[in-house]
């Protein structure tokens, strides 16, 4: 049971740094574009379309990926508190 709640954490976290380098290539010109950029719109897209949907921009600020990340974070700390439940 260690080892399932282990990797979904893990896979939690790499998607939440996912998502931040997906955010951070916005800064880029192009970047975006790259092979990396495509990837990681298509994995990182469907996660944050409903976000967008939700919580408008702010001016050109958009804090819907924020608040997909707090999501994330919490969704972790969720699944350490239910494995120490369990356990």
């Amino acid at each position: 049971m260690l080892l399932i709640f282990t990797i979904l954490v893990n896979l939690l976290q790499y998607y939440s740094w996912a998502l931040i380098i997906y955010i951070l290539l916005s800064w880029f010109p192009n970047a975006r574009e790259s092979v990396i950029g495509q990837f990681l719109a298509r994995i990182c897209e469907p996660y944050l379309d409903p976000f967008r949907r939700i919580i408008p921009p702010l001016g050109m600020i958009d804090i819907s990926p924020i608040v997909a990340i707090l999501v994330l974070r919490f969704a972790t700390s969720g699944l350490g508190q239910l494995y120490q439940w369990i356990a």
